[in-house]
């Protein structure tokens, strides 16, 4: 054989992005056709408005797919027609409870879902390799502080439901922890990075379980200290969990160590347990989960499983329930009313899309080159795991009821835009990391020749 063999060609993975085209079309359907089957089933006439609301999805959907073509092209091709479908479903089922209430809620949804949009081609355009995002690790552990503490200060923080969690300047609104879990996410990330070998080797083994040393406890305490203090002053459950839940798991990604799982758990439980103990509102939460028929103050768990409850396995047909009946049925109970009308079933289908999102979002991490790229993305797929988790949960009686939103389903215009820029990074890491290497040009026998002198 010659020196000067035939080299393989590198594999270069396929951009799918015709499949992705498909599976918008797909989405688009299911997305336009509950908002038709909505309007049949309340007034038993297509809505006249379909044309716009379906117009808009549909330059949407396909503006935001070209804009993946031109500037993502390696992406994954399933996660955005999943979110499209999500999307679509909640404003038919916010478009549903607006005819009952006489509302225009849908109408601003769809107005959110543009900037949502528009943030998300933002991310795409503005950061071309996620790795810098690592330089500003502790710039984005800041805001994330800044933005936690926003609803606390006096004449902008609101408290809303028992919750003081938004901040109001002016006419608008906002949750700022929608934004601060994403800043959270980039600063875990390129901390325990850095970190991690000191987090993972050193510490001592008990029961069969390595446990960390104490000095390394800092962390896991300062996020702890985070969470209750959320627990506390914000009176926000959900919130507290998510957070303190995201930094344990990405934790143990990083170190591959279950002591931190054990250590975390134990002291999040302890902590629970002593603002249960302490704080009236962590215990009217736990007694509405525990009883809600108790008292008539868990009005909204009641209504929100008499409506499951009358759907049953099959649904009664999109437009053939009551779910106005249920307080907040458009954003913190929007899965109680989905599953009045479309059944355990659908509420079944719902959850599955769900975690395919979470699944792609990990095979994002799995196949990313660069160590910070697959804690991002890990912690971005894990944050939408539990907050699923957290909502539906807390809809259904698993745990007791917190005031998040399910992500691209409930009405809320700062989830709706902080969810899409979510899924913005999350294919910028996936076109990053199947994106073809640079190809390395051999030398021919000059330069080698040159290079051999230099040396």
């Amino acid at each position: 054989m010659s020196a000067t063999a035939t080299q393989t060609p590198a594999f270069v993975p396929r951009k799918r992005r015709g499949a992705e085209l498909f599976l918008l079309g797909l989405a688009l359907v299911i997305g336009i056709g509950a908002y038709c089957a909505v309007g049949l089933g309340v007034e038993g006439t297509i809505p006249a408005d379909v044309y716009k609301l379906g117009g808009s999805m549909i330059v949407l959907a396909v503006a935001t797919h070209l804009m993946v073509r031109r500037f993502a092209p390696y992406a994954d091709p399933v996660l955005l027609p999943c979110v499209v479908m999500l999307n679509g479903l909640g404003l038919a089922m916010i478009y549903r409870i607006d005819l009952e209430r006489d509302s225009t809620l849908a109408n601003q949804q769809l107005i959110w879902t543009l900037v949502g949009l528009i943030g998300f081609l933002a991310v795409l355009i503005l950061i071309p390799d996620h790795r810098r995002l690592q330089a500003l690790t502790y710039t984005f552990g800041l805001a994330a502080l800044v933005l936690l503490l926003l609803p606390l200060l006096p004449g902008i923080g609101q408290q809303i439901n028992g919750a003081r969690i938004w901040i109001k300047i002016g006419p608008m609104g906002f949750q700022p922890g929608e934004l601060a879990k994403v800043c959270l996410v980039i600063f875990f990330a390129g901390y325990l990075v850095v970190n991690r070998d000191a987090l993972a080797l050193a510490g001592k083994r008990f029961a069969g379980i390595d446990f960390p040393r104490g000095r390394d406890l800092g962390p896991i305490l300062v996020a702890w200290v985070l969470s209750l203090g959320i627990l506390v002053f914000q009176r926000d459950l959900g919130s507290s969990l998510l957070f303190f839940g995201l930094f344990l798991v990405m934790l143990y990604v990083a170190t591959q160590r279950p002591g931190w799982l054990v250590v975390g758990g134990s002291i999040f439980v302890a902590g629970a347990y002593f603002a249960y103990l302490t704080f009236g509102h962590v215990q009217t939460r736990i007694d509405g989960w525990l009883d809600p028929f108790s008292d008539d103050s868990f009005y909204q768990i009641q209504q929100g499983m008499f409506g499951m409850a009358w759907g049953g396995l099959l649904g009664r047909g999109l437009g053939q329930g009551d779910p106005n009946l249920t307080p907040y049925a458009y954003s913190d109970m929007i899965s109680a009313s989905l599953g009045e009308e479309i059944g355990l079933t659908g509420l079944m289908a719902i959850i599955l899309v769900y975690g395919i999102i979470v699944e792609r979002g990990l095979r994002v991490a799995l196949v990313c080159r660069d160590a910070f790229g697959k804690l991002l993305a890990t912690g971005l797929a894990i944050a939408f795991a539990l907050q699923i988790f957290v909502v539906i949960g807390g809809a259904t009686r698993l745990i007791p009821l917190t005031g998040l939103t399910t992500p691209f389903l409930a009405y809320g215009g700062s989830s709706i835009v902080v969810n899409w820029a979510m899924i913005a990074l999350l294919l910028r890491i996936s076109d990053q990391s199947r994106r073809p290497a640079p190809a390395v040009t051999p030398l021919d026998e000059d330069d080698a020749t040159q290079v051999v002198k230099l040396k």
